[in-house]
């Protein structure tokens, strides 16, 4: 345990205290907006792809709640994992860079479920994805790098706690409760990274198991069950558990907490892929931009951090020939070569037939990295390239952070046409866009919740 935290008082106990009395000011207010809109439009997009349509198919109860773009209705807990999942799907949603995690599509589909199946109003819901979006944040932030390296997906692992706190404040839980809530979560909590070998869909699972766990966490604290008090701190706690190669340090998780909020610097993607690869992407835009054209690329060398290159860099080979498109979000060559081809990298850049391309996977294959032992990762992700043009002329790009991230924000209007863009994606109607968006607009004005009717 680091010894900067004081042992009086369980952290569990300290984090149940913020989520119990937590009064999030306008700003975070403002993030919570962008998340719930960002979450259900990335939900809705996704509502054809066959792993939601897996996950539908698997819920065992009727109920109250919604699943998004579609007409059934299911019990909150099946909610909760479908939407998280369906949330979770294309890789699109928000990132917190010193992470990195993946806040709304675990605690947004969480406290939506709990909304319907309770009937609590926007302002309970805004409450809680403000809770839970700024705990999971900090939680990532007590040693970083470190869950990933011991295999385990950051977002699965730190979702559960951060839901179960999400709940329990939009349901006016007390700090005790919570404070079950929160020690039941750490057994609740799972989610390994081995799709990396396939792009198969366990990923995408993560986020809806998460969001599923914690609200379960949550339920059995109101109704008294039980869960250790020092779960994140113990030795047999989270840290210990999922994240062993670090000595944690719980100073960002508590400093500051609930008179600085973190959250204010999520990062909204403007692209559909893995969040490190996103200022690569702009890099290989810059490129096209300056008049380069495919065939006259001999080589392109990246500059990358050490801690990005076992999820988005190898191995190579396989990198510059993704399986699906779903491994093309997580293979950095893959993201470049579309971005630089295209000039985007939204959601039809990453299907099956997109990823075959014989043009896309042989720019690829040009593309290598070699480790900058300077880079900042995970603090802040940066973009950078050289390309050698069979002209002897070298070109070099380098962007310094994420779009979209604390240091260049997304304008509204760019937020605004990719929810629309997303819909459209689904199927949806101007009208139906409509619906969907006011439904929207009033659950995060304080009003009902109530997303029924907001289909094509």
């Amino acid at each position: 345990m680091n010894q900067t935290v004081p042992t009086s008082t369980p952290l569990a106990a300290r984090l149940a205290e913020f989520a119990a009395g937590a009064k999030p000011p306008e700003p975070v207010k403002a993030v919570g907006r962008r998340l719930l809109v960002d979450i259900v439009g990335l939900a809705v997009a996704a509502r054809n792809t066959h792993y939601v349509r897996s996950a539908l198919a698997s819920a065992v109860d009727e109920g109250k709640c919604s699943v998004y773009g579609h007409s059934r209705r299911v019990g909150v807990y099946d909610a909760a994992l479908i939407n998280g999942t369906a949330a979770h799907g294309e890789d699109f949603d928000d990132t917190f860079e010193g992470g990195p995690i993946h806040a709304g599509a675990v605690i947004v589909p969480a406290v939506l479920a709990i909304a319907e199946q309770r009937g609590l109003d926007g302002h309970a819901v805004m409450r809680g994805i403000a809770v839970g979006a700024e705990l999971m944040c900090r939680m990532s932030l007590v040693a970083p790098q470190a869950t990933h390296k011991a295999g385990f997906h950051p977002t699965a692992i730190f979702g559960a706690p951060a839901a179960a706190a999400a709940v329990g404040a939009a349901l006016g839980l007390g700090a005790e409760a919570i404070t079950r809530a929160l020690g039941i979560s750490g057994s609740l909590a799972s989610g390994i990274i081995e799709y990396l070998a396939d792009g198969s869909s366990t990923k995408r699972l993560h986020a809806g198991a998460a969001a599923q766990s914690g609200l379960r966490a949550a339920l059995l604290a109101e109704a008294g069950f039980t869960g250790p008090v020092t779960v994140f701190e113990g030795s047999h706690g989270i840290y210990k558990a999922f994240a062993p190669s670090k000595t944690p340090d719980f100073l960002p998780l508590i400093e500051g907490l609930g008179r600085n909020w973190i959250v204010e610097t999520l990062a909204f993607k403007p692209y559909a892929c893995g969040t490190m690869t996103q200022p690569f992407i702009d890099c290989a835009r810059q490129l096209a931009a300056a008049g380069v054209r495919a065939e006259e690329i001999v080589s392109i060398t990246c500059k990358v951090g050490d801690g990005t290159v076992h999820r988005l860099w190898e191995p190579l080979q396989e990198k510059h020939r993704p399986p699906n498109g779903y491994a093309g979000k997580f293979s950095t060559p893959y993201c470049m070569a579309v971005g630089f081809l295209d000039g985007q990298a939204g959601l039809g850049q990453f299907t099956d037939e997109r990823v075959a391309d014989p043009g896309v996977r042989a720019l690829a294959a040009k593309i290598s990295y070699e480790v900058n032992p300077d880079d900042p990762y995970p603090r802040n992700f940066t973009g950078h390239l050289k390309a050698f043009l069979k002209d002897g002329s070298v070109h070099e790009f380098h962007q310094p952070h994420m779009r979209g991230g604390a240091h260049e924000p997304l304008p509204d209007a760019e937020m605004s046409a990719k929810f629309e863009a997303n819909l459209r994606f689904a199927g949806y109607s101007n009208s139906a866009i409509a619906v969907l968006r006011s439904r929207l607009d009033q659950v995060a004005d304080g009003g009902t919740v109530d997303l029924s009717g907001a289909r094509p």
